[in-house]
């Protein structure tokens, strides 16, 4: 168990539905150990049971996962406690439902709904090169898998596109100024922009300056930044909005134009 004083604010909605309320007890599922960090993932028991709402209750949860219905980057997964975190794809066969974790532009864990054939791959970001025994070249990802042989000019903090039933690299995207990006992390996590320009700093973080689709500039450090595509065009999905964060005047405006359609 987790205390749910301790669970990040990446789980939590603010509307009702689909939340993880913060009345009904002091303790929150723990994701087990997995490809993803504690405070960087979800268990698919939050998955299943707060966000899809395939189940009411821990047991009904467990009678899911136990009957082998859902897959997680193409692999049953029965541990309700399997940790899901950014990228990875959620498929339901006997619903035949596929989906992507990714982030609202507040920050928070999204199931976004995707196609059959989106859901064949998944892109990972490089967090290291090296060499393994008898010098082959290995390279290590975002979720933990590691692959021998990876293309020459792929380096770190660029992204792969991961076929993920045979595991193999199908193609890269260079962490390089025009390039598309998600933000993974920090205060903007969740904006969607285009890379404007890198800043070096020896010996501090390294700082990305991007802009999104409507000419919002903002900075966030490079470890926070993931390329999702090559120039303008996405390699997936977009979920509604694409990433653009509104001011509290602008989501304001929003709503009473929604509230004054509905009338």
């Amino acid at each position: 168990l987790l205390s749910k004083f301790t669970t990040h604010k990446q789980w939590y909605q603010r509307r009702v539905r689909g939340m993880l309320d913060k009345l009904s007890g002091k303790f929150a599922p723990r994701p087990s150990a997995g490809p993803h960090k504690l405070r960087e993932s979800m268990p698919l028991i939050v998955v299943i049971r707060n966000k899809l709402k395939y189940a009411l209750t821990y047991s009904e949860t467990k009678k899911v996962t136990m009957s082998r219905s859902i897959k997680v980057d193409g692999k049953v997964r029965t541990d309700i406690g399997f940790p899901t975190g950014f990228q990875d794809v959620i498929s339901i066969d006997k619903t035949g439902e596929y989906f992507r974790m990714l982030f609202d532009v507040k920050g928070r864990f999204l199931i976004h709904r995707i196609k059959k054939d989106e859901a064949s791959y998944k892109l990972c970001s490089v967090k290291s090169l090296s060499t393994a025994a008898k010098g082959v070249p290995v390279l290590v990802t975002h979720d933990g898998r590691t692959i021998r042989y990876p293309d020459p000019l792929v380096k770190v903090h660029d992204t792969v596109k991961l076929d993920i039933e045979s595991g193999k690299i199908l193609d890269f995207i260079r962490f390089e100024p025009g390039n598309l990006a998600y933000i993974t992390g920090g205060q903007n996590c969740g904006r969607i922009g285009i890379i404007t320009h890198k800043e070096k700093h020896p010996g501090s973080f390294d700082i990305v300056h991007v802009k999104d689709s409507v000419g919002h500039s903002f900075a966030t450090r490079l470890s926070n930044v993931f390329p999702i595509g090559k120039g303008k065009q996405a390699w997936i999905s977009l979920p509604r909005g694409k990433g653009v964060r509104l001011s509290i005047a602008e989501e304001r405006d929003r709503k009473l134009a929604a509230k004054a359609k509905e009338m």
